[in-house]
């Protein structure tokens, strides 16, 4: 493949490019933008911190250079413009929708918040207009240029991770865990659809795995013991990182803040994601 491949087939004129020849028939890219690599994150049960894992993602990539995006699959549940802050709707032109930009990163952003007039109001919808809506924020969003776009995914093995991995090409998936036993069967489900898909998989990220306590400096595994070294070594899988119980991360992610904090959980993330790019 091409180093310039936007993955864009349709309007790809090398017929030598492997991905072009061997590759699934994806939904063609938007023609005013460039996607270098697309990345799934997660979970195989909702509240795990998929959405927080996304956007730390996303800032932690931003921070080192690169130009990042959010495509936020979670169409019933959106939760990544608040995240950042952003509550007023996309705008579109007759080349596309222009999503939001964070300000501190310049993070773009597409989510179904972004088209409604209250960002509370339900998106009420059956599973294939679900399933399109994420089609369409590939394709009729000026994306511009992107080195990773982060796909928020919703919980499960449903019809929207279905329609992310057959109809778009995803480079690789992370996948959120927590501490509790009952990681193990989420974990499986995970991987198992991953390999069923013929998707790679990145790694994995416990979130909510220790509180460090600021008065004695240790740490203490609130939910029980971790599970995910064990669980890794059984499917040969990396542990990117573990995220604490913090409740300046809530704090942040409420007030639409979370590109100010400070944090380096998410290095061995960004490390993961530079190899893949060569």
């Amino acid at each position: 493949m091409s180093e310039s491949c936007n993955h864009n087939c349709g309007s790809c004129s090398e017929s030598s490019c492997g991905e072009r020849q061997e590759g699934p028939a994806y939904e063609p890219l938007n023609a005013y933008s460039n996607v270098k690599k697309v990345i799934g994150v997660v979970s195989g049960k909702g509240g795990v911190g998929k959405s927080l894992v996304t956007s730390l993602s996303a800032i932690t990539m931003a921070r080192k250079g690169h130009k990042t995006a959010i495509l936020d699959a979670d169409i019933t549940g959106p939760s990544i413009p608040k995240i950042f802050g952003i509550h007023t709707q996309v705008t579109g032109t007759e080349q596309g929708i222009i999503p939001k930009a964070t300000l501190t990163n310049g993070i773009k952003i597409m989510s179904t918040n972004l088209l409604l007039d209250n960002d509370t109001d339900p998106v009420v919808w059956r599973g294939p207009v679900i399933a399109n809506a994420v089609k369409q924020f590939w394709q009729e969003v000026i994306w511009g240029d992107v080195d990773y776009m982060f796909i928020d995914m919703p919980p499960g093995t449903g019809d929207v991770p279905l329609t992310v991995f057959q109809s778009l090409p995803v480079d690789g998936i992370i996948i959120v865990t927590s501490p509790q036993e009952l990681v193990s069967m989420i974990v499986t489900k995970a991987v198992k659809m991953a390999e069923m898909m013929n998707v790679p998989v990145l790694g994995l990220v416990e979130n909510m795995s220790y509180f460090h306590c600021p008065d004695n400096g240790k740490d203490y595994q609130i939910f029980g013991d971790s599970h995910i070294e064990e669980i890794a070594q059984q499917y040969h899988l990396d542990v990117l990182a573990k995220l604490p119980i913090d409740p300046q991360i809530a704090a942040h992610c409420d007030g639409g803040t979370l590109e100010q904090m400070e944090f380096d959980w998410m290095d061995s993330v960004a490390e993961k994601l530079e190899q893949i790019q060569k």
